[in-house]
């Protein structure tokens, strides 16, 4: 049983490629534009998919344009999306993303129809999400959501996998303490756990906590600089690849995916990371978010010439 639960996010992608931000006040031509399907949770699951993954889809999306181009998007990747429901009078989830010359990028996000996402639609598929070996969740839900998805991963011996993003302060510790996997990126783990984080060295210690706390397995995304693991098995540090970066939009999602698909079918934590540290690489060579994550040929390639 190696079937993956993804409960969370899907969004438009709406990505600006700037030189500058503008000043206020400012209007200024901006060299490119791209729109995408995007989103936390939509992103997991379609680069677990592309990678040969079976992933159910528990999401909601609005009654506006982007809501057919979204799941026929879900569905070009056979992913499962019997649990995906339009809302009424409800506009789709959209992130306008503004991408620099240097790959770096910001983001806003307008949850709209994530933000109703419920336990009911948990419960409603409780019966498929019980043939799952891993639930994977983001914050662009409704905490609550979040919080039931635990409890009900808890009482049905799943494993659940949190990526805290974007990150809010004062997560429950009642819960966060169930998690069997926590894939914070540093400036999620500094919020989380009140403590700074600027590099490996900090983010050690500042992981160390939350394995206190109870989570079984810490992942910390470093970007350029890898991923850390701290937990059950351990400490270790996966470096991370020398790559012409041209964005870095969806790279932890990218991370996220592929560690939950190969994690699933050896249980193989260092292996996974490995690999899902090497994804993530190859993400941010591309532009846009789901159209740069490769499928599982083009990254074997990729990994073959490393």
């Amino acid at each position: 049983m190696n079937k993956i639960a993804v409960i969370g996010s899907n969004m438009v992608d709406l990505i600006t490629y700037i030189d500058r931000m503008p000043e206020q006040g400012e209007t200024l031509e901006a060299p490119g534009f791209a729109m995408g399907c995007g989103g936390k949770g939509a992103n997991q699951a379609v680069a677990a998919a592309k990678l040969g993954a079976d992933v159910l889809m528990l999401s909601k999306v609005g009654d506006d344009m982007f809501a057919d181009n979204t799941l026929a998007n879900f569905k070009r990747f056979g992913i499962d999306t019997r649990y995906v429901e339009r809302v009424p009078g409800v506009s789709s989830g959209v992130a306008p993303i503004f991408v620099k010359c240097d790959s770096h990028n910001s983001i806003l996000i307008i949850k709209g129809a994530n933000a109703h996402l419920k336990p009911a639609d948990i419960d409603a598929a409780q019966s498929d999400l019980r043939d799952c070996k891993l639930i994977v969740l983001q914050l662009e839900i409704d905490l609550d959501t979040v919080y039931y998805a635990i409890d009900f991963a808890k009482r049905n011996g799943i494993q659940v996998l949190l990526n805290p993003a974007p990150a809010v302060a004062g997560l429950s510790h009642a819960h966060l303490s169930q998690l069997d996997f926590f894939i914070p990126n540093e400036t999620e783990l500094a919020l989380i756990t009140g403590l700074p984080v600027d590099g490996p060295q900090s983010a050690l210690i500042a992981a160390r906590q939350l394995v206190e706390e109870g989570i079984r397995h810490v992942i910390v995304t470093l970007g350029a600089n890898g991923a850390l693991y701290v937990g059950e098995e351990g400490e270790f540090q996966v470096d991370g690849l020398n790559v012409a970066a041209r964005d870095t939009t969806g790279a932890g999602d990218a991370f996220i995916g592929c560690f939950a698909h190969h994690w699933s079918q050896d249980g193989d934590i260092r292996r996974a990371m490995t690999l899902a540290v090497a994804y993530s690489a190859f993400s941010v060579t591309g532009l846009g978010t789901q159209t740069s994550y490769p499928d599982a040929a083009p990254f074997a390639q990729f990994l073959a010439s490393l």
